[in-house]
């Protein structure tokens, strides 16, 4: 069994993404400028983005932080994203989910310019990734695939089962590992709340992505021998052994199901550092114009 590790990954990929800003600003450019909006003070949304700053600094890049209390209106909001719109200093923003249950989130995430939509989110970037085109991935999509081709796993022919079908991970990384590529070239079966016996399933998978959202719900009896699992879940839950009173696990019981691995991600250190690294990658993708003119 190799442990897949993420933390390593997403470094090396930062280090590479400076040295390629390095040589912009070097040759007279200017460094990409990722902007955050953030409403609210979820505990996850506060640590997301204070380490996606902490990321663009690591880079090289430049990053502003928009805040806003909870009490703030939608069109306050579509105000803000207009104008980072029409910034032609920012390359990409986001605007950090979940949003307050007054606020349409798929209202603010369609206002986004799809052209500075690093988070991948926007319908033109989805359908894009849906036909094949360039456009700018999903980020834990994305860092799924880095992952995988940076162990260089085999995926051409594999069966791929992901379990969970949601509009972050599950559908786009259905779609990822269908495509004409490597990583890609799978057979690919989306499991979910409503499928029957999903043991039966997993069980012929060569490949498992976990992302339901479902604390340890991959056990060792629904994997054979051999199989990579990706572990995209992370769920606080109560713990003794820690400080603070809770820990981290993934939707897979990782000392059941490892030893029947060929290879695996850890929760945590294994595909959360990636999805940041992936955002930084679409960043600098959008400050060189590589996707969209």
């Amino acid at each position: 069994m190799q442990l897949i590790d993420g933390k390593a990954v997403a470094a090396r990929m930062r280090s590479e993404i400076a040295e390629e800003v390095a040589a912009m600003v070097a040759a007279g450019g200017r460094a990409p400028h990722l902007a955050a909006v953030l409403v609210g003070h979820d505990g996850g949304s506060e640590t997301y983005v204070a380490g996606k700053v902490k990321a663009c600094g690591e880079a090289g890049f430049r990053s502003t932080l928009i805040r806003y209390e909870d009490s703030v209106t939608e069109e306050e909001l579509l105000a803000c994203v207009d104008r980072l719109n029409g910034d032609d200093d920012v390359d990409g923003f986001i605007v950090q989910l979940p949003l307050p249950k007054h606020i349409s989130e798929m209202k603010i995430l369609e206002a986004v310019d799809f052209r500075k939509d690093v988070d991948g989110f926007h319908p033109v970037n989805v359908g894009r990734l849906l036909l094949g085109m360039p456009c700018f991935l999903p980020a834990t999509p994305a860092g799924i695939a880095e992952l995988l081709g940076r162990y260089e796993i085999e995926t051409a022919g594999r069966h791929c089962v992901v379990l969970g079908r949601s509009n972050i991970v599950g559908k786009p990384v259905s779609v990822l590992m269908l495509r004409k590529a490597w990583p890609g070239d799978c057979t690919v079966t989306v499991c979910h709340s409503r499928t029957p016996d999903i043991r039966k399933i997993t069980l012929q998978a060569d490949i498992i992505i976990a992302a339901l959202g479902a604390p340890r719900f991959l056990r060792g009896d629904m994997v054979k021998e051999g199989a990579v699992v990706i572990d995209v879940g992370t769920t606080r839950v109560p713990s003794t052994e820690t400080r603070s009173g809770f820990k981290l696990v993934g939707d897979v019981m990782f000392d059941e199901v490892a030893p029947k691995c060929s290879h695996i991600t850890p929760v945590p250190g294994g595909v959360g550092p990636m999805t940041i690294a992936s955002l930084l990658k679409n960043t600098l993708l959008a400050g060189k114009k590589e996707i969209y003119g």
